[in-house]
């Protein structure tokens, strides 16, 4: 199995990389990194460059094609299982960390604690509303902490206000799309607010930076809260 990043992982948001490599080690999984991916194409697709995105998505496409690849970014899987189908007719062997994380837990390769955190869960748009996993997410998080849901939630989760570009092009409206998703959170009173998209990290952790006098929420991925459990004294 290949490791697949994904850019913002591999350049901005290496925590991720290494609390997924640790559990992986954890649960003897079998696998390699990807040291020269490509970007997988997201961001040029979602902002109108569909022949440079397709371009790169070819040259992925040499080096996964016939791998079973694990990714971290909710933007990635939707990418590589849905628009790699729909513009280069290719079917890839993929699978999400959150759906990897639920099967080595049931097959009991992981043994956790349960943790008195309560956790809100933020459903990323590209890992629910345009691939629907909503479950996998969550029985993870049931299986160390406390799950809380927000008002919107699943099919209705409101966006962070970073896709299709718009965090490029309109700064403002983004952060205030975030705002908007703590305010959800605030509103649960929890602990941790855990999501599975690393674009959904970068854009909810600046809302909370802009009301840092009044707000002190830490945002996490999956795969962090999963390595809190496991190492849960």
């Amino acid at each position: 199995m290949i490791y697949f990043r994904g850019c913002v992982v591999r350049e901005k948001l290496k925590n991720i990389e290494f609390a997924t490599e640790k559990i992986l080690d954890v649960a003897e999984v079998d696998y390699e990194i990807l040291e020269n991916e490509e970007c997988c194409g997201s961001f040029l697709l979602r902002t109108g460059f569909h022949n440079d995105a397709i371009e790169v998505m070819k040259k992925n496409l040499e080096k996964i094609k016939d791998e079973k690849i694990l990714v971290s970014c909710a933007g990635c899987y939707n990418t590589l299982k849905n628009d790699y189908k729909k513009f280069l007719g290719v079917e890839l062997d993929l699978i999400h960390t959150s759906q990897l994380f639920k099967d080595l837990i049931e097959d009991g390769k992981l043994e956790l604690k349960k943790t008195s955190l309560k956790v809100a869960y933020h459903d990323p748009c590209h890992l629910g509303r345009h691939s629907g996993e909503y479950e996998a997410p969550r029985d993870v998080l049931k299986s160390t902490a406390n799950l809380v849901e927000m008002m919107y939630n699943r099919d209705k989760s409101r966006c962070c206000g970073a896709g299709g570009g718009v965090k490029s092009a309109y700064p403002e409206t983004s952060l205030k799309i975030a705002r908007k998703r703590i305010e959800d959170v605030e509103d649960i009173d929890a602990d941790i607010l855990v999501t599975a998209c690393s674009f959904c990290i970068l854009n909810l952790t600046s809302a909370v930076e802009s009301l840092k006098d009044q707000n002190s929420l830490k945002i996490i991925d999956l795969s962090e809260l999963l390595l809190i459990g496991l190492n849960y004294e």
